[in-house]
C-alpha cells in the first residue's frame, strides 16, 4: 500500500472527490474554509489545497492462460 497525494488520472481524482463529498454530506468537517455550501465543491477545494490523500493498493493482475487459438472458434 502506498499513500498518494498526486493523482495519476482525472478519473481517480473524480472518484476521490466523490468519496470525500459523501463524507462531508454525512457530517465530516471541511478541511478548508470555503464560500460554498456544496459538498462536491468543498471536496474539490480540499483536493486543490493538498489536504486529501488516498491509499493505492498494489494489485497483481493475473492473465488467464489460454490454450489453443487466442480467439475462440464458433462452430455452426
Amino acid at each position: 500500500m502506498m499513500i498518494e497525494t498526486t493523482f495519476d488520472s482525472n478519473y481517480r481524482k473524480v472518484l476521490v472527490a466523490a468519496r470525500r463529498a459523501r463524507q462531508l454530506q454525512n457530517g465530516s468537517h471541511a478541511l478548508v474554509t470555503s464560500h460554498s455550501n456544496k459538498a462536491c465543491k468543498i471536496a474539490q477545494e480540499e483536493i486543490a489545497a493538498g489536504k486529501i490523500s488516498y491509499v493505492k493498493q498494489e494489485t497483481v493482475v493475473h492473465k488467464p492462460l489460454i490454450e489453443g487459438p487466442a480467439v475462440p472458434l464458433m462452430s455452426s
